[in-house]
């Protein structure tokens, strides 16, 4: 039995998550196979499962997807309307337990230690937020349930969709050493393919590994994570996220890029996405931040902080495009690019002086919210990105 004092953890994921918001939208597409993604050059960003059967995935190509099930409805992702969507279902996560960590729109991690007082164990309270979103947006999730941030993800992965899996801490270990190697958080391919040399294919191989192997073969950091998380250690804390302290907005690409000119081109992407959902809360940036994640799971974090906030694409652009081209990257192969709008104002002062920045691209970035909202997010884009689509 697991101690009364012990800590709780929820991880709850939202089941295809953008199919199910657009199928919860219109009831005539259930039991079809729906594809969010549009455009012969685009990405699957999400798939219900009657299209997940034959084998299409998010990140996929696609035409790719449309080879794999000529069938399917292909669906453009409708941003705004998850945004919507996964802020009620942060509401609902936050009338159990102040302590909610939001890791993307679909899926948080939820301490619910000190709730079990008055709701009841982990499974009477992941039970009841299950039965509440289901009620109130009309959707399912998945629940994971254990003494650990990692464990319950874990555990979450293993029980979808529509499901619940408690891992009690004296089952962790059976739970978690037959499971490969690429089930622990650092594992990517790179990573893995090391592993597989060293002969180490479950996650108990690794356990049974001594710790001095692992950091000879990935390093110190690397090697000491994978041995503590084999063994099911975990002690992080589930870290509520302030509501506005940052706003960002990231990519993981189908396949690595090392062109400069497509990294270029997604950086202001991101810096559209993250800034119209900055403005659309009337708020203004005075640190943007940029993250790039290499072919090898290595990240690099770099920001710039302002004399005064701003909030339209262009500007923020310049400032994320100045952090990317400081970095002297060459050809190195990207997995992931990601924009962070921090120190958010809830208002800017102009720089009336010489040499001051321009306030006229406020007034452009007016007019084309202004457009936008009539006619649609994607009627007005930087000339930069219509042919991606």
């Amino acid at each position: 039995m697991s101690g009364a004092h012990e800590a709780t953890i929820l991880h709850v994921d939202m089941d295809a998550f953008f199919a199910s918001v657009t199928e919860r939208d219109h009831p005539e597409l259930k039991g079809k196979a729906v594809v969010i993604g549009a455009g012969i050059r685009g990405v699957v960003t999400s798939a219900n499962y009657e299209a997940r059967k034959f084998g299409i995935k998010a990140a996929m190509p696609v035409g790719r997807a449309q080879r794999l099930a000529p069938h399917a409805i292909f669906i453009p992702p409708d941003h705004k309307r998850y945004s919507e969507v996964s802020e009620h279902i942060m509401e609902i996560f936050h009338s159990f337990t102040p302590l909610v960590e939001p890791i993307s729109l679909d899926e948080a991690f939820l301490d619910v230690t000190k709730a079990k007082r008055l709701l009841g164990d982990g499974r009477a309270i992941a039970a009841a937020i299950r039965a509440k979103v289901e009620e109130q947006e009309g959707i399912t999730c998945s629940v994971g349930i254990a003494s650990s941030k990692f464990i319950a993800k874990l555990a979450s992965q293993r029980c979808k969709p529509n499901g619940m899996l408690e891992i009690p801490t004296d089952r962790v270990l059976t739970f978690l050493h037959p499971l490969p190697v690429s089930a622990l958080w650092g594992v990517g391919p790179k990573t893995n393919e090391v592993l597989e040399q060293l002969g180490l294919h479950t996650v108990g191989d690794i356990a049974q590994t001594p710790p001095q192997t692992l950091i000879r073969a990935l390093g110190q950091a690397a090697g000491e994570s994978l041995y503590e998380l084999a063994w099911g250690r975990d002690d992080r804390d589930v870290i509520p996220e302030e509501p506005d302290k940052s706003i960002s907005a990231a990519e993981t690409f189908d396949s690595d890029i090392d062109d400069p000119e497509i990294i270029s081109k997604e950086i202001l992407r991101m810096c559209e996405r993250a800034s119209s959902r900055m403005r659309e809360r009337s708020l203004f940036s005075k640190t943007i931040s940029l993250k790039v994640r290499f072919a090898d799971f290595t990240t690099v974090n770099r920001s710039k902080t302002l004399a005064l906030p701003i909030d339209t694409t262009h500007e923020i652009y310049e400032v994320a495009k100045s952090l990317y081209e400081g970095l002297k990257l060459g050809r190195s192969r990207i997995r992931l690019v990601g924009i962070s709008l921090e120190n958010l104002h809830t208002e800017t002062h102009e720089q009336l002086e010489l040499g001051g920045r321009e306030s006229s691209w406020r007034e452009v970035q007016g007019g084309i919210d202004a457009a936008k909202a009539r006619f649609g997010g994607d009627s007005v884009r930087p000339g930069r990105l219509i042919d991606q689509d």
